[in-house]
């Protein structure tokens, strides 16, 4: 971890009123970046072979918004890590192997995560765009948005537990009040996310087998809580501002 002194900080980069600490490349994030990549490739070939027929190209092609879907929630992750290194520099023992953790995560999460989107672009298009994914009873809806869950939980515990790093060592990176509401603003966010998947892996296990208990219902909660969070945290943030300017 650079050294934070008063010449350091005053030159440093903003972003939002984040003073960026990690501006140049680590090789934790390089690492990190390359396994995110791996992962879309990996969404990519499970499509299939590159089609042969007009009828393979079709077939492919109705995967697109599947692998669209994945691609976001890998995309949100990602972000979150790439503004984690962004702003606090960390490459320190504990930094390191949660971000290895969160590149193990991801590469275990990628066929669920696939499976669970065409699962869902099949049901809300009434199976017109089918890519592959077939369920044949209601212990394997449940039992495949479990395994869903409990990896989207796993990730979003890690990026917390970086962000949570970040905060035991605030004093040591000198972040100034902006900075440190904005850490937990960031700390409130993931584990807002976590939660969500938390109940989603509590009815995968408990529920009973109903339309109206699928675990994937539990993730309806976030267009709402998410946007009150960020509203109300933005709202403090701006006030932080005015009294420091």
């Amino acid at each position: 971890m650079p050294e934070m002194n008063e010449d350091t900080l005053r030159e440093l980069p903003v972003k939002e009123g984040f003073r960026l600490r990690g501006t140049d490349m680590t090789r934790t994030e390089t690492f990190t970046d390359a396994a995110f990549a791996f992962a879309l490739t990996l969404l990519v070939v499970s499509i299939d072979a590159i089609p042969s027929t007009y009828e393979e190209l079709l077939f492919a092609v109705q995967g697109f918004p599947a692998f669209g879907r994945a691609c976001a929630l890998l995309f949100l992750v990602w972000y979150g890590h790439w503004n984690w290194s962004r702003r606090y520099g960390l490459e320190d023992f504990p930094s390191i192997v949660l971000s290895f953790s969160l590149v193990f995560v991801v590469l275990c999460y990628v066929y669920p995560m696939k499976y669970v989107t065409s699962i869902f672009v099949s049901w809300i298009t009434e199976q017109r765009l089918d890519a592959g994914a077939t369920i044949n009873s209601a212990d394997e809806l449940f039992g495949i948005f479990t395994i869903y869950s409990i990896g989207f939980v796993a990730l979003c515990v890690v990026v917390l537990l970086l962000y949570l790093r970040a905060w035991a060592i605030r004093d040591e990176l000198s972040l100034d009040i902006l900075e440190r509401h904005i850490t937990r603003s960031e700390i409130g966010s993931w584990a807002i996310l976590a939660s969500v998947g938390g109940l989603a892996v509590l009815m995968g296990l408990f529920a009973p087998r109903h339309p109206l208990t699928v675990p994937g219902w539990a993730y309806m909660l976030l267009p709402v809580v998410m946007p009150a969070w960020g509203v109300l945290r933005g709202r403090q943030l701006k006030q932080l501002m005015q009294q420091h300017a």
